[in-house]
């Protein structure tokens, strides 16, 4: 039984509790037959009984000499037109004056008979000559002193009240098999549904089934939601709900009373299928993939955070960059030893050393600069390849550590911000610095993007990045759209542009509970401004260390 499948065990036992049903049903249907026959039977006898007691001359043939030739005739006409089984004319003291079988006549009759003697009428079932029989008896008043004269006593036997109730029988079992085949009937088409329902798997194997899907579920690395087509979350595994951080209640709700990013939101209570999409989520980008189930309008989300993705590609990015830098550093190189190589095969010594020590002097300020400016190792290397990279776009890239863009005044930053995550500051000024250089580019010269790096002595000493540059800048009614997932400075510059990198901008400094601007600057172009709140002082044993 525990192997047959969930669909056949129901079906089993509704087919035994219909049996049970219709078989209990047709008893007591029978049993209210027969109870209902015997009262039939009884009130027959009775009515008849009381009929013949009032028939005229009944009494006056009961004192009559012969009163058995007078009332036997009429005795047995009475029973045949009543098709009952015995009509017996007594006296009170019990002697019968008829009976169907006239060898009865002038014998006792076998009953009671107390109770109409003294003027009641009585009913009982009693065996007498025929069997047992439902008799009525009835007094005969006629007397001056108002006494019963003789008795009437009719009968029907019990064979008569069970063929009244066989006659029954057939209407009973028909409504009982009807009742049987549209029970089973029902219960078939149960079966099929239910077996379509549950693939006509068995218990054990639905729970090994739905317990190996939960422990999928909450075991898989990849967040999972469930949609419903009113766009209320249903279902979401562990992942889901770290990733999205949601709620204890989140059952049930729609997805904009999550706290969920608009786009995000509306993304998921859309109904559309979705492939790939990136959305922020509080601090992480998530690539969101949303497809239906095919059934009930319900939409399954699949959510993988590419946070440390989009890190690792701003560093192969930047590494791709540096490396840019370095083939076009050789290319230049090349291109002036063989200056250096030339000078001196003409002979003209003094001029290839003046050359030669020019490039390196030229290189070592630059140098000189961004460490004098940037202490943290990380953004002074990004900065050098940036440098490079707006170089070979026509675009002049200054760092300093001191004056702002906006004319404010910040201290050089002379120790690493040891609180940051280096790969963080670098997401930072790298997505910014870009945008700048595409910004500078899209403008008529002269092309400059300034980046100040630095403490700023009016934020408690929180660390200040500001990048401008002398492109169109950013209309005023954008400012407010600048950050948000999908918009970017080259969309704003008139160039096709999808990307992140400002939304990861805000979503990293927002990691840091700092805050980001932007304005337009004195020259037209766009001034970004990031403050991160000042690093912790650490012990000075540990600085030692």
């Amino acid at each position: 039984m525990a192997n047959q499948s969930i669909a056949r065990q129901v079906l089993l036992w509704q087919l035994a509790l219909v049996l049970l049903l219709v078989a209990a049903g047709s008893g007591v249907a029978l049993h209210a037959v027969h109870r209902s026959g015997a009262q039939t039977a009884r009130e027959r006898a009775l009515d008849v009984a009381r009929t013949l007691a009032r028939s005229p001359g009944l009494a006056e043939a009961a004192g009559s000499a012969d009163p058995t030739a007078r009332l036997q005739p009429m005795a047995e006409t009475v029973r045949r037109e009543n098709k009952v089984d015995f009509v017996v004319v007594m006296s009170v003291e019990g002697i019968r004056y008829t009976h169907p079988d006239p060898t009865r006549i002038g014998k006792t009759f076998l009953g009671h008979i107390d109770g109409a003697a003294r003027g009641r009428t009585t009913t009982e079932t009693y065996t007498g000559t025929l069997g047992p029989s439902v008799r009525a008896v009835v007094p005969v008043f006629g007397g001056p002193d108002g006494r019963p004269v003789a008795l009437v006593s009719v009968g029907v036997t019990n064979r008569r009240v069970d063929a009244l109730v066989g006659a029954e029988i057939p209407l009973v079992l028909t409504v009982a098999a009807g009742a049987l085949a549209l029970a089973c009937a029902a219960s078939m088409a149960v079966h099929h549904r239910l077996r379509r329902q549950t693939l006509g798997l068995g218990p054990v194997e639905l729970r090994r089934m739905y317990e190996h899907h939960d422990a999928v579920l909450h075991a898989v690395r990849e967040g999972l939601a469930v949609v419903d087509a009113d766009g209320r979350l249903v279902l979401a595994n562990d992942e889901a709900v770290r990733l999205l951080a949601l709620p204890a209640d989140f059952e049930g709700r729609h997805v904009g009373t999550l706290d969920l990013d608009e786009s995000l939101a509306d993304t998921l209570a859309a109904g559309r299928t979705v492939a790939d999409r990136i959305h922020l989520c509080g601090t992480s980008a998530l690539a969101v993939n949303v497809s239906p189930t095919g059934r009930d309008g319900r939409m399954v989300a699949t959510f993988r955070d590419h946070t440390e993705l989009r890190a690792l590609v701003g560093e192969l990015d930047q590494v791709r960059g540096f490396a840019d830098a370095l083939r076009a550093s050789a290319h230049e190189a090349g291109n002036r030893l063989h200056t250096v190589v030339a000078l001196v095969e003409l002979g003209r010594g003094e001029e290839a050393i003046r050359f030669a020590t020019g490039e390196l002097a030229a290189a070592r300020d630059l140098a000189d600069e961004l460490t004098n400016a940037v202490s943290e190792p990380a953004l002074a290397a990004l900065l050098f390849g940036k440098h490079a990279q707006a170089a070979e776009r026509g675009v002049q890239l200054t760092v300093t550590g001191g004056s702002a863009a906006d004319g404010t005044t910040a201290v050089p930053l002379h120790a690493p911000a040891a609180r940051f995550d280096p790969h963080d500051l670098v997401t930072v000024l790298g997505n910014l610095v870009d945008n700048a250089i595409d910004a500078a580019v899209s403008a008529p010269p002269p092309r400059t993007v300034r980046v100040t790096v630095g403490v700023d002595p009016d934020a408690d000493g929180a660390l200040l990045l500001r990048v401008a540059d002398s492109g169109p800048g950013i209309d005023e009614p954008l400012t407010t759209r600048v950050f948000e997932r999908g918009w970017s400075t080259k969309e704003a510059y008139g160039s096709q542009g999808r990307g992140l990198g400002l939304a990861l901008v805000r979503a990293t400094v927002a990691r840091h509970a700092g805050s980001v601007e932007v304005a337009r600057g004195p020259d037209g172009g766009a001034v970004f401004t990031v403050r991160l709140p000042a690093a912790v002082p650490r012990p000075r044993a540990e600085e030692d260390a």
